[in-house]
């Protein structure tokens, strides 16, 4: 007996070691390891990262042909130099790995349908096999396989995407357990061999971001059907005449090489009286997905030289989706906004020229409803005849759960993303297939480095020509004194509202009729106004020969905004100008806007507290800044607004509709007349007025910012109340409540999780002269210093400057801290 004792603590701590050496579930959600996780030797402990760390050290790997010196500047941007380019994409990848490897892994992961095999089926509210369900369906590994067959293609890009790859890999072979990202840890994974398929997946994604739009397709037809096409023509115009395009108005165009024809029915096909409202899909791309860009001549310049600015908007996430770097080898000196999971810099500049990109906003995906004979799916309707269909099986892992299989029909018009399996959120039964240009073989990444390398503006055209999708305009500035914009993409060329609506499957006149060529997409060099600019505006009045989609479709007020800046300007603008300007506040939109409610109220009754937000209102100085009331109050005002105008006709139907923008109201009542919609369907024996309406709204956010006014404070940075959320959404990993104004109808187009996600402005002086700065820091890892290093800087309006050097005077800088050496194994 005397044993019993000894014999129990050791049966104890063999349970608790077993315990503790897997996840435990608790509240429906499963901890990490706990033993793994809590070790002092192993756990997340290893994570933390002195201020001070030391980054020198030499390091071999395997492949290497000849040393490549790195050094680290004080905010930790890497300032790569090769002897030969395999080298360099190598050290990108080892780079990008060291840093970011678990935000690599994750993103691309999702793009491939893969979450759920690290997240398991559901945590908390989120449905992570359907969101695999839709990536699979949608077709992401399907386009990301053709996109590899089309890098294979190119010399160049096979052998660049070959020796990242490489490099990832080498330093997934160094890493131990103990220093596996904090991410690997709580979540109880271990990274996977990178290959090119996962840089063309991350690629791939970007496309969905800026490009899927959603299921327009069905929510523009079903509000067509609800409403009738006169109302609907009203809600969702094709010209708008406040819009400020990209390429000036009055400029002409040369005639079309391709005239698309409507077939004779297309205005009386694919009315769907009743059917019953669903869901929309598990993940929805940001309406606002877009981005400024602009550069000046130098004719307008204080050196006499461009200068080039870049600032696209994206979701606000730590790690940043960005990763500053130096690339430095034969043939190529470049610097700016990596991503990482692929190789070269993406926006950014070289000796010679620099170049930035907003979001094109064309429409280049359309749903076809698809005939299928019996339930099997074997064969499909087309031109009267039976076409057989071809199939992919979609094998989705679910963690602890075994496997899910997806199986998706191929047709001639691409997935058959719904069917009796996957239903569509009108919930019809029928069956639709997707055509999107991010399915076609495509190697964009061809265009980035060659933009690396550019030299001129015959280096820029020729470097575009190889984008395909997402659709973008892509500015440009050389050090020899040109200007240009381009809109680069693989455009289908479309008959009128063609895609706008759900389309017929089962016959070959509704395919697209052709894709416009490049040399027919908008552009345009050397300006006489002296610059050039996008912001996501439509890029031509009405007299460029292709549909470029309805008015709605893109944003206005930005664009606007920057045409009004920089033709405002009287005196020779510097990089400081330019900075002041990417992070102004003018709010254009409630300029126009503002005047017009506040003459709608004039005469109403209104109590005391009332009045209080009247003068409010009037005396904002129209900026967004974080302290100003008058931002908040005209806001809450504005929503409150479409609300009261459109909620009573949407409220009754059953099927999902799509929500005019804010310019059709605002055209609205410039002109004084809402159409039927200003009568509130829902009252008896009264016709209201827009009067009424603009007095209901008024009260209706008065009440709300007076609620919310009890609890904080109801200055604008508050009230909109920007985060940067960790990818997995954990607070505690997170920057919340960041003092920053904006909107998405500014210059400084930041909302709650969306904004300018990185900042550059380049002056194309002898030594090129750069600043920068994004909403996160170079450092993926949350207990490092440099996690969110540039957070404070980017909220503040502040840059830092790019330390643009050769590799003689980067030894010779105090600002580089650290170098590493790469050395052969």
């Amino acid at each position: 007996m005397k044993y019993l004792p000894g014999i129990i603590v050791l049966l104890c701590t063999i349970a608790l070691v077993v315990v503790l050496d897997r996840p435990l579930t608790v509240g429906g959600n499963k901890t990490p390891r706990l033993g793994y996780f809590l070790s002092p030797q192993y756990g997340f402990w290893k994570n933390a990262e002195p201020k001070n760390q030391d980054w020198n050290e030499s390091i071999a790997i395997p492949g290497i042909k000849d040393s490549v010196s790195v050094y680290i500047d004080e905010n930790l941007v890497p300032h790569i130099y090769a002897e030969n380019e395999e080298d360099m994409y190598k050290v990108q990848g080892y780079l990008h790995a060291k840093f970011r490897l678990w935000q690599m892994e994750f993103q691309t992961h999702a793009a491939a349908g893969r979450l759920s095999e690290i997240m398991g089926e559901k945590v908390g509210s989120t449905d992570f096999v359907a969101i695999d369900k839709m990536f699979r369906r949608i077709g992401m590994v399907y386009a990301a396989e053709r996109s590899v067959e089309a890098m294979k293609s190119s010399p160049e890009i096979s052998a660049a995407t070959a020796a990242y790859a490489e490099g990832v890999n080498a330093y997934i072979k160094q890493l131990g357990q103990q220093n596996l990202p904090f991410e690997y840890k709580l979540l109880n994974y271990q990274p996977e061999e990178w290959t090119a398929f996962k840089s063309a997946l991350f690629l791939k994604y970007m496309s969905f971001d800026l490009t899927w739009m959603g299921l327009q397709e069905f929510t523009m037809t079903n509000t067509r059907d609800y409403f009738g096409y006169d109302d609907f023509a009203k809600l969702f115009p094709i010209q708008q005449p406040m819009t400020d395009p990209i390429i000036p108005k009055g400029t002409a165009f040369a005639k079309p090489s391709i005239q698309p024809k409507a077939p004779g029915n297309v205005d009386s096909t694919y009315f769907y009286p009743n059917k019953k409202k669903g869901a929309d899909l598990p993940i929805q791309t940001d309406p606002n997905n877009g981005s400024n860009n602009w550069a000046v001549s130098g004719q307008l310049t204080a050196s006499g030289k461009p200068i080039l600015c870049s600032d696209p908007h994206l979701g606000l996430n730590l790690p940043s989706l960005w990763f500053e770097m130096q690339l430095s080898g034969p043939g190529s000196n470049a610097y700016g906004a990596s991503f990482p999971g692929s190789p070269a810099i993406i926006i950014g500049f070289n000796d010679s020229i620099a170049w930035g990109v907003t979001n094109a906003g064309r429409d280049v995906k359309d749903f076809y409803e698809v005939q299928f004979k019996d339930a099997s799916m074997q064969e499909y309707q087309y031109n009267g005849e039976w076409k057989k269909a071809s199939f992919r099986e979609e094998k989705i892992k679910v963690r602890d759960l075994g496997e899910r299989i997806e199986k998706i029909a191929m047709t001639e018009w691409g997935p058959v993303m719904f069917d009796t399996s996957y239903k569509n959120m009108n919930k019809d039964g029928k069956y639709y297939a997707v055509r999107w240009t991010a399915h076609d073989a495509s190697n964009e990444l061809l265009t980035f480095y060659q933009l690396n390398r550019a030299k001129n503006h015959a280096d820029y055209l020729a470097a575009t020509e190889h984008f395909y999708c997402p659709g973008q305009n892509f500015v440009f500035a050389s050090h020899t004194g040109d200007i240009a914009i381009r809109q680069q993409g693989k455009f289908p060329a479309r008959w009128e509202r063609q895609g706008e609506f759900l389309m017929s499957g089962a016959d070959s006149q509704y395919r697209w009729q052709g894709m416009i060529p490049s040399a027919e997409n908008p552009y345009i060099l050397n300006p006489s106004r002296g610059f050039v600019s996008s912001a996501n505006q439509p890029a031509t009045d009405a007299n460029y020969p292709y549909y470029l989609g309805a008015a709605t479709n893109f944003p206005l007020f930005r664009g606007i905004a920057v045409n009004q800046y920089l033709a405002s300007f009287n005196e020779p603008i510097t990089p400081q100008h330019m900075m002041q300007m990417q992070t102004d506040n003018y709010n254009v939109f409630a300029a126009i806007a503002l005047p017009l409610l506040l003459k709608e109220l004039e005469g109403q009754a209104l109590t005391t507290a009332e009045q209080k937000y009247v003068d409010i209102a009037k005396s904002w100085n129209l900026r967004n800044d974080i302290n100003e009331m008058g931002a908040t109050v005209f806001h809450t005002w504005w929503d409150s607004l479409e609300v009261a105008i459109y909620s009573d006709e949407y409220s009754q139907a059953n099927v999902n509709l799509r929500w005019p923008d804010e310019t059709v109201i605002l055209e609205q009542l410039k002109q004084g007349n809402l159409g039927r919609f200003v009568d509130n369907i829902t009252t008896v024996n009264k016709q209201e007025t827009i009067q009424d309406l603009v007095l209901q709204a008024f009260k209706n956010a008065v009440n709300a910012i007076d609620q919310k006014s009890q609890s904080q404070s109801v200055a604008w940075g508050v009230w909109k109340d920007t985060k940067v959320s960790h990818l997995l959404k954990i607070p505690a990993l997170s920057r919340l409540h960041v003092p920053i104004g904006g909107a998405n109808c500014i210059i400084n187009a930041t909302t709650q999780t969306h904004g300018p996600s990185w900042r550059m402005v380049v002056h194309l002086t002898e030594d090129v002269e750069a600043y920068c700065v994004y909403p996160g820091g170079q450092s993926g890892n949350p207990g490092s210093h440099y996690y969110d290093l540039f957070l404070n800087d980017w909220a503040g309006g502040k840059y830092h400057k790019a330390l643009f050097v050769k590799k003689q005077k980067a030894s010779q800088l105090k600002e580089m801290k650290w170098k590493i050496t790469f050395i052969p194994a």
